[in-house]
């Protein structure tokens, strides 16, 4: 196994772990236990984390930051629906 295999491998668990959650907040709409701010942050992370791969040109860094920025944008997405709502009183 390479190091690269083994980056692979790690970008897969790590990626593959935020599905639980998106399904979950897809299908309930619930956000209520999700900080605003550590995804926001968590997303910047991402961001960050996928420039550098690209600057290295590390597919598994670029693959997983992409893949889990995607998830983690849907989870962002639903919190600031819910957030808006809970503002306007629906």
């Amino acid at each position: 196994m390479t190091i690269e295999h083994l980056g692979y491998i790690a970008a897969t668990l790590t990626t593959v772990s935020f599905l639980p959650q998106v399904i979950k907040t897809v299908k309930t709409r619930d956000t209520s236990g999700i900080s605003l701010y550590m995804y926001v942050f968590f997303i910047l992370g991402l961001i960050l984390w996928f420039i550098y791969g690209l600057k290295i040109k590390s597919m598994p860094i670029i693959l997983a930051n992409l893949f889990t920025g995607l998830m983690a944008m849907i989870i962002l997405f639903y919190k600031l629906i819910e957030l808006k709502n809970a503002r306007s009183g629906q």
